[in-house]
């Protein structure tokens, strides 16, 4: 059970952290971080694979319609939605993801997290940019990486590691900014097993201690790091084991805040427990990222989670 002395034994543990200011950038002239109040990411997913069944859209008309929805429901950022990680789920390659120049040689296969095809990702990405939404660009290879900031991008949501200086890189040549998961692997879809430890914030901050410098090393200035909440336990058995350490993960994420970057949060879902209201989960799991500290929320329930943080008062 969490109680009120859990929360306050971790903030008597971690004063300091506490108070530990970020460096400021904005995006687009338009979000500002650090805030008085946390900013919110809708998601629109362009795989059929998704299990969320109300953020996919199967057309480019569909997938517009709902960032303008999205971004009238109050989402600060709109974020192209990914390949879906379940084991299952088709993979997509580069060459189907982005248009080559003539010539070019097709991409390494299986490496990219952004949509189906070219022919809706990257018009989607253009036209909600050319309305002065704020796009976000899932992916972990660098030549989707590059399509997508051309087509106007503004944020990428880096799900691996393998390309992560190019990516720094171009995102920095764009004046982008980079949500950095952790990822125990290559990439999103095939993470390796993580320790499921006491204290998950030092292994958590080791890793982006690493990723910050090699990010700020190739020019990098606006950055977030995220934990990477949803890329994991697939296949674990003991669902209230995983449910713990996201609620303790939530709850210590301001510790991370102490590295010098806002941290992002994606909700997840715990189906295990809310069975057919699982619309409910990512609502309940954002009072946690918010007593945590999370700086943007990641979420496919805007108006919901909207609604929980002006019930909290940070919104």
């Amino acid at each position: 059970m969490l109680g009120l002395k859990d929360l306050a034994a971790i903030a008597a543990k971690h004063t300091t952290a506490l108070e530990a200011v970020v460096r400021p950038f904005d995006i687009a002239g338009q979000v500002s971080f650090p805030s008085a109040q946390p900013a919110v990411m809708g998601v629109i997913n362009l795989s059929a694979d998704s299990w969320y069944r109300e953020s996919i859209c199967t057309s480019i008309e569909s997938a517009v319609e709902r960032g303008s929805e999205l971004r009238a429901q109050g989402a600060d950022i709109i974020d192209i939605g990914a390949e879906s990680t379940l084991s299952q789920a088709q993979r997509v390659g580069a060459a189907e993801q982005a248009p080559r120049p003539a010539g070019r040689q097709p991409g390494r296969p299986g490496t990219v997290l952004i949509g189906r095809s070219p022919d809706r990702a990257l018009p989607v990405i253009g036209q909600l940019a050319s309305q002065g939404i704020i796009v976000s660009a899932e992916t972990y290879d660098a030549e989707v990486a590059k399509a997508c900031l051309d087509a106007g991008a503004k944020v990428l949501n880096l799900t691996g590691t393998a390309a992560s200086e190019t990516i720094y890189s171009l995102a920095a040549g764009h004046d982008a900014a980079v949500i950095v998961c952790y990822v125990a692997g290559d990439n999103a879809r095939d993470v390796a097993d993580i320790p499921l430890d006491d204290d998950p914030i030092p292994r958590m901050a080791e890793y982006f201690a690493r990723e910050i410098e090699t990010a700020e090393r190739c020019g990098l200035a606006k950055g977030f790091v995220d934990p990477g909440l949803g890329f994991y336990y697939e296949n674990m058995q003991d669902s209230s084991v995983r449910i713990r350490h996201q609620m303790k993960t939530f709850l210590n994420a301001f510790r991370l805040r102490e590295l010098g970057w806002p941290v992002c949060n994606a909700l997840p879902h715990a189906v295990e427990c809310f069975g057919e209201e699982v619309r409910s989960a990512e609502p309940f799991f954002s009072v946690l990222a918010a007593l945590g500290g999370t700086d943007l929320f990641r979420t496919h329930e805007v108006p919901r989670v909207r609604a929980v943080l002006k019930t909290l008062g940070v919104y």
